[in-house]
C-alpha cells in the first residue's frame, strides 16, 4: 500500500487482546503538527507509560514519513530538490500548482474550501510544504 488510497475505518482497527488502531506515518504527521503531540507528549511524561510509548512512536514515524517526501521539520531541512525556493520555505500558489500538476487557480479554490491549509501574507498565499503532501495525499486517496 503506497499510502495514498481510502480505507474505511475498521481497516485501522486491529489486535487480538483487545482493539488497538494502526496509524499510518502521514496520519501521524498531521496529527503531530495540528494537535500538537510534541507538546502534549512533554507536558504529559510520565503520567502513563503506555501513552508515552505510543506518543513516541507516533513521532517516529511522523518525523520518518517527513524525510521520506521531504518536508521540513524542527530538527532538519528538506532533503528534495524543489523549484525556485529555499528548503523549508513555504510555497507560492504557482509553485504549489506545479508540484501538484494543477493550476494556481485549482490551488487558491482548495484553499478557500478550506482542503489545502495556506496562510495569507501581504497579497498572497504561502502554503507550508507539510500542508502540501497532506493536501496531495488527500486527492489521492
Amino acid at each position: 500500500m503506497t499510502g495514498r488510497e481510502w480505507r474505511p475505518p475498521a481497516a485501522y482497527v486491529h489486535g487480538l487482546d483487545g482493539p488497538a488502531v494502526v496509524v499510518p506515518a502521514r496520519v501521524a504527521a498531521w496529527l503531530e503538527r495540528i494537535a500538537d503531540l510534541r507538546e502534549i507528549r512533554t507536558r504529559h511524561r510520565g503520567a502513563d507509560p503506555e501513552v508515552d510509548a505510543v506518543l513516541v512512536a507516533l513521532g517516529v514515524v511522523a518525523a520518518a514519513w517527513r524525510q521520506q517526501v521531504g518536508c521540513a521539520s524542527d530538527h532538519g531541512t528538506d532533503q528534495r530538490k524543489q523549484p525556485e525556493t529555499e528548503p523549508g520555505s513555504p510555497l507560492t500558489t504557482t509553485q504549489a500548482a506545479d508540484l501538484l500538476n494543477i493550476t494556481d487557480r485549482g490551488v487558491r479554490a482548495a484553499i478557500a474550501a478550506r482542503r489545502l491549509n495556506a496562510q495569507r501574507v501581504g497579497d498572497q498565499w504561502l502554503i507550508d510544504r507539510e500542508d502540501l503532501e497532506h493536501f496531495r495525499a488527500g486527492r489521492a486517496a
